[in-house]
């Protein structure tokens, strides 16, 4: 085994640690279906658990694309490889300038709100949350086709 196919291996086990779990974290708060603040609180720390995983392999991808890029720099002159990168990015971007911002106050809210029943206000604000977080999704789902097909 090449250097180059531990670096294929370990790209591929990253997008799979990586976009798996990314791709389904907003389901787990909204296909349980919580009922009060105790489930949903539960909810948010599984996806929490998630999200490290996702972190995880995310930095993985980039670290093991971008080397296999200068391994085979003719990448850098390929459609799908720019497309994707670029794309990654933006995709990276979506954390400081649009989740974060969006997850604040529901994290606020989870830790400060008192009562059982879930207040109107965590629904308008996991809806902007969970809208960003289904556009990310469609640019990961994206790399991923670039990848596998690697159209241009």
């Amino acid at each position: 085994m090449t250097f180059y196919d531990i670096l294929v291996f370990i790209h591929i086990f990253s997008a799979i640690i990586g976009m798996g779990p990314g791709l389904i974290m907003t389901f787990v708060v909204t296909k349980a279906k919580p009922t009060n603040m105790t489930e949903l609180r539960h909810a948010f720390a599984i996806r929490n658990s998630l999200h490290i995983l996702t972190m995880v392999g995310g930095t993985l991808l980039l670290i093991t694309g971008i080397w296999m890029g200068f391994i085979n720099p003719y990448w850098f002159s390929q459609g799908w490889y720019m497309t994707s990168l670029i794309l990654f990015l933006v995709a990276l971007a979506f954390g400081p300038f649009l989740l974060k911002p969006r997850s604040i106050p529901i994290k606020k809210l989870l830790k400060e709100y008192q009562g059982e029943e879930i207040p109107e206000t965590y629904y308008r604000l996991s809806k902007k949350l969970f809208k960003a977080e289904h556009i990310e999704n469609i640019i990961f789902i994206i790399i991923i086709a670039l990848m596998i097909t690697k159209p241009f």
